[in-house]
């Protein structure tokens, strides 16, 4: 089984329509995939499946000791799809005790399926990263804003520091070291890990060995999404680079997603963007994304093993250019047949605009007071 937990540092990037359509694209390619609801805080898997009257699902399967796990394992009505709901409902779920959190992963773990495909909540609270280390294969999803790829920075730091608390152990050197830094407040946040690494290895060789052990086997995954222009493509560029030169992580690139009011409207008819209007750009995106897990499943490898890291990130920018071509003629064939007014264009252009605006407002405020934090940091 495959799996693939989706993540992202902050909320409202796509993440649950990604899972949820991503999970239906392969499951049209005849294989069993089970979707999980793991956002424990906002379950809502359930309305893009148009999946109505769910009395049971996680939070009551961790409350209850007879309820068995199989019993939440719903059926779809999409062909080879099942679904385990959230129950977002029960109050304290999203905050799992240990034991529940390992009967989870346990039961996860043991389902029978070709792909699970694991939607996380925001954040980077531990349950979110653990279930995130589930596979190696995770998904990041963010979008072209500053604020967006900074939490997807730090959710990958986060994780690359939760590693390390399972492999530096109590009594060794390098757990001393850590907990030398947790004791010195900011130090932690300052860290540039390739040093701090440098530093184990040199000083603890057999939990350095411990931490390669586990990070080898993790390659995270890219979606760029709510793109507005191609030029938004080389913000992923900038992501990766910050990864690998301050996390020792790189990712391969899955691939771009524009922003389309579409996915509303299909929420609103209570069913899956794919399934509401599968030939949109939108749809043809995903199903996109789905070969390439297709794709590097048939071969066997892993993400990093594709010819070139680069070559995933350049085919994303030259998807992003042959998508915005898509997006211009089918506004030109609405403009013909009628169905979009001059008025309802200009309005759209109106729209995109004003976002266009806030998105820069909130990156000269972002600006500022990081200039400020680095005034800060000279004066200290």
């Amino acid at each position: 089984m495959q799996i693939l937990p989706i993540a992202s540092g902050k909320g409202g990037v796509g993440k649950s329509l990604i899972a949820t359509n991503l999970s239906i694209a392969l499951a049209q390619a005849d294989k069993q995939v089970v979707i999980a609801d793991l956002d424990l805080g906002g379950s809502n898997i359930h309305l893009m499946l148009g999946q109505s009257g769910i009395r049971q699902g996680i939070g009551v399967f961790l409350t209850s000791s007879k309820l068995k796990f199989e019993h939440i394992v719903l059926d779809t009505g999409y062909k080879n799809l099942r679904f385990i709901p959230g129950d977002a409902e029960v109050p304290g779920v999203a905050n799992l005790k240990s034991s529940q959190k390992k009967r989870l992963i346990h039961n996860l773990m043991n389902l029978d399926a070709d792909y699970l495909i694991i939607d996380l909540g925001a954040g980077t609270h531990f349950n979110i990263i653990d279930f995130f280390l589930t596979s190696g294969k995770g998904i990041m999803v963010t979008e072209p804003t500053p604020t967006a790829n900074l939490n997807a920075y730090l959710f990958l730091k986060n994780v690359i520091f939760r590693v390390m608390g399972t492999c530096f152990l109590r009594g060794t050197k390098a757990h001393d070291y850590i907990a030398g830094l947790n004791r010195k407040g900011s130090s932690l946040q300052r860290v540039y890990v390739p040093n701090l690494l440098e530093y184990i290895a040199q000083n603890d060789p057999e939990s350095y060995a411990a931490f390669q052990d586990k990070i080898e086997i993790f390659h995270p995954m890219l979606i760029l999404n709510m793109l507005e222009d191609p030029k938004d493509s080389i913000k992923a560029d900038k992501l990766r680079r910050s990864c690998k030169e301050y996390l020792n992580v790189d990712m391969a690139h899955l691939g771009i997603l524009y922003m389309d009011n579409l996915q509303d409207i299909a929420l609103n008819s209570r069913l899956p963007l794919i399934v509401y209007k599968p030939k949109s750009v939108l749809s043809q995106a995903i199903y996109r994304i789905a070969d390439k897990i297709l794709q590097n499943e048939t071969e066997g490898m892993s993400p990093l093993d594709f010819e070139s890291l680069d070559d995933s990130y350049e085919t994303a920018k030259i998807e992003a250019e042959v998508d915005f071509e898509m997006k211009l003629r089918y506004l030109e064939e609405l403009l013909h047949c009628g169905a979009l007014s001059p008025g309802d264009l200009i309005e759209t252009i109106k729209i995109q605009q004003f976002e266009i605006a806030q998105l820069r407002k909130e990156n000269t405020l972002l600006k500022s007071k990081l200039v400020k934090a680095v005034k800060a940091g000279f004066d200290e």
